[in-house]
This record gives structure tokens, sequence and C-alpha cells, in this order.
């Protein structure tokens, strides 16, 4: 029994470390799955292609949940073990969402194995994963926001304390990514310090819901940027080119949305800086089986 599915990478328009609330938006860069079930050999493990010393907890956790839920839909002999390898285009640890991805993906590829993809709304496989990640502790949020728009697709606002869709909507962007080296785990991140900037987390709230999500971001990029210790030079150089640009996630990458000629000229800056630029655009249809 085999599945393998691929889910999209995102970044961030509000960041819910603040008050709880966040919103995020699908990339045109994927994580893949590869999920392999078995009714002999007991226990799940886990691979990360390329990273051979990877924490591999989140990818196993989610295929354990999933066997646990829908293993029966196999019939008898049941289901009591497996492997799951995950390949991605997405750095670990940038911001780029690249955990609530590699969940989503795992998830979906055990369902995709089970042949029982149709036992669980989307949404519900993102909550799963989510709950995944909370159990294993590679997130401070919950990071619902992120899990349903790489899920979903598209732009999604999102109450990461009751993980529930607020709101979701399809949008075309063009999008820039400069990741530089270092990594930065969002569970790592000092959310007593961003609680103090709820006021602005809330103005952001207000911008996404009413769907000027790219003015929300820039606002979200200034804030965040302050109260996580990032440089906001890569958001103050771009403000004028681009429709909106941010801090991604807890960091470190930065993404921007607009005009492609605009972010051209950005990526020609932003190549300066040590790390690596991507041109790519938003992504509407979510995890899909392969």
């Amino acid at each position: 029994m085999e599945g393998t599915a691929a889910a999209p990478a995102a970044g961030t328009v509000l960041n819910a470390l603040a008050t709880g609330r966040g919103s995020a938006f699908a990339i045109d860069e994927y994580t893949t799955a590869t999920v392999s079930l078995s009714t002999e050999s007991e226990g799940f493990t886990g691979e990360i292609a390329g990273a051979p010393d990877g924490d591999t907890r989140l990818i196993e956790r989610c295929v354990e949940y999933v066997v646990d839920a829908h293993g029966d839909a196999v019939g008898t002999p049941p289901v009591v073990g497996g492997h799951v390898r995950t390949e991605s285009d997405v750095p670990m640890a940038a911001g780029l969402k690249s955990s609530s991805a590699a969940a989503n993906a795992a998830v979906m590829a055990t369902l995709d194995a089970l042949d029982a993809t149709d036992r669980m709304t989307r949404a519900d496989m993102a909550r799963l994963g989510v709950m995944a990640a909370r159990d294993v502790g590679v997130t401070a949020t919950g990071a619902f926001d992120d899990a349903s728009a790489s899920m979903l697709g598209g732009v999604t606002v999102t109450d990461n304390d009751s993980d529930e869709v607020l709101s979701r909507e399809e949008v075309d962007w063009d999008v820039l990514v400069w990741s530089p080296p270092e990594r930065a785990f969002s569970a790592d991140a000092d959310v007593e310090r961003c609680r103090k900037i709820a006021p602005m987390a809330r103005l952001v709230e207000d911008l996404a819901l009413d769907g000027d999500y790219q003015r929300a971001m820039t606002v979200n990029g200034l804030a965040f940027c302050a109260a996580l210790g990032f440089d906001a030079e890569p958001v103050v150089e771009s403000m004028a080119d681009v429709g909106g640009v941010s801090l991604s996630g807890t960091g470190p990458s930065f993404t921007a949305v607009g005009d492609r000629s605009a972010l051209e000229t950005v990526k020609e800056r932003w190549d300066e800086r040590p790390g690596t630029t991507l041109l790519t655009t938003t992504q509407t249809e979510g995890t899909q089986t392969v």
C-alpha cells in the first residue's frame, strides 16, 4: 500500500503569534511525501531526503494518526506500520511553512495509501497535521493558518485557537522570496514579545479580512521584524515597488508580491544579499495526490 502527495509552501500575511489569528498564502513550491504502509512490520519510520539527521517525528506522527483513525479502510489484516519519505523544494526553518507542507503531504499520502481520501475533508486533514505538530512541539501557534493555506490553496485567514478558517480567497500573484542562509525555528520564537504588538496584529487582521492582503503583509512585516529582532531593511527598500512585502513566518525569509517587473527589480537588490532568491507564483489548488 503506497500513496504520494505534494503540498505547497506558503508565505505570511499575518503572523499568528500575537493574537492567535493568522493569514497565509500558498506558493508554487512543494514538499512531496511518499508513504508505504504494512500489515506485517510494526512501527512507523520517517526519512527526509537530503537531511539524514532531520527530525522525522512530525511526519511519522501524521502517518500514525491517519492509520489510527482510518486504518480500517483496508479491512483485515490491519495496518500496523509504515514508512514516510519527504522530498522538498522548501528550505526547512526558513519561515516558508516547510513543516506544514510536510505534515499536509504526509497526511494526504497516507490517506491515498489507504484509498481513503474521501473519508476526511481537506480542512480536517490540515487539522490532523496541526494536531501532530502540536504534539511533537514544532509549532508555537498551532500553525493552522499555514496548514490551511497549504492544504486549501489561495490565501486563508484563520483562528488558530479554534482551528477555524475565517476566510479563503483564490489570488493570482507573482511572488518573490529571499531566504538568507540562517535558519529560525518557529518553536523558538519569543511569543511573549510578539504579544506586545497585538494592536498592530489586529489591524493586520482587519485589513486581511477586508481583502487588503498586500497592505496587511507590509504592516505585518514591519511589526514582526521589530518584535522578532530582524532587520526590516528588506521591507523598507522594496515597499515603493511592490504590492506587499513581509517577513515570512518567524523568519528569516522575506516574501514580496506584486507586478512581476517590479519584483524583478527588487530581486536584483535582494540577489546582492547572502542566501537565495526565487521568483514564483501563488498556488490555488492546495495539497494534491500525485
